[in-house]
């Protein structure tokens, strides 16, 4: 079950924009990189659902959670099936993300009081998402639509809160842009966790990577 009400997680992404999207097939690495994140300073993270057994390193990261960072919001990601973001719920999912908007999800997570975060690209998906409780679309794929898409809700739209995934690189003059365009929040992977760096499981770096986008994020 979710340990933490859905106006928190709200108010925590929103306190520190930065939500690192991840998977790895060992736990080890998984610890290690939701380590680095929090030391870092984020406060809400993402493990999607990618590879076999994802639930069981997820079950493994929520007990970690639990235990050690009760402050931290982990969420479960790349869900496209009410069944499967069920699963993520009772293994304790604070909140759901899905590359598109599903309304059987969206049911699922209204009755749970979960936050739901889906993937929208249109206005249309978007008033649709709204239509069923949905408080932060995510933008995806980010790099696709761009930030000049993300502004242009503000006309039709000055209500909509949304968060894009994929596109965000970590530099100031990405996180400029999109942040600029109004984003509320950002969601990052591989960009902060390159290949060779989790090969090496050099969860330093990886704590540096993360910090100076924070620190970036609280400048603008």
């Amino acid at each position: 079950m979710s340990r933490i009400p859905r106006l928190t997680v709200y108010h925590t992404i929103r306190r520190v924009p930065l939500v690192p999207v991840f998977y790895h097939p060992d736990t080890d690495v998984c610890e290690g990189v939701l380590d680095a994140c929090y030391r870092a300073g984020v406060r809400a993270f993402e493990f999607t659902n990618r590879g076999d057994f994802a639930h069981e390193r997820f079950a493994e990261l929520s007990k970690r959670c639990a235990r050690d960072y009760p402050d931290m919001v982990l969420g479960a990601g790349t869900l496209l099936d009410a069944p499967t973001a069920a699963l993520y719920l009772q293994l304790g999912a604070d909140f759901i993300v899905g590359p598109n908007f599903n309304e059987e999800i969206a049911r699922l997570c209204n009755r749970r009081k979960i936050a739901y975060l889906p993937g929208c690209a249109t206005l249309s998906e978007i008033a649709t998402a709204h239509e069923w409780g949905v408080e932060v679309v995510k933008i995806f794929p980010g790099d696709v639509v761009g930030p000049n898409f993300v502004k242009s809700l503000s006309g039709p739209m000055p209500f909509a809160s949304a968060m894009v995934t994929g596109g965000v690189e970590p530099n100031r003059e990405s996180l400029s842009r999109w942040f600029g365009a109004g984003v509320v929040a950002v969601g990052m992977g591989s960009q902060l966790f390159p290949k060779d760096v989790l090969a090496n499981r050099a969860f330093d770096k990886i704590e540096t990577t993360v910090r100076d986008v924070v620190r970036i994020i609280a400048d603008l």
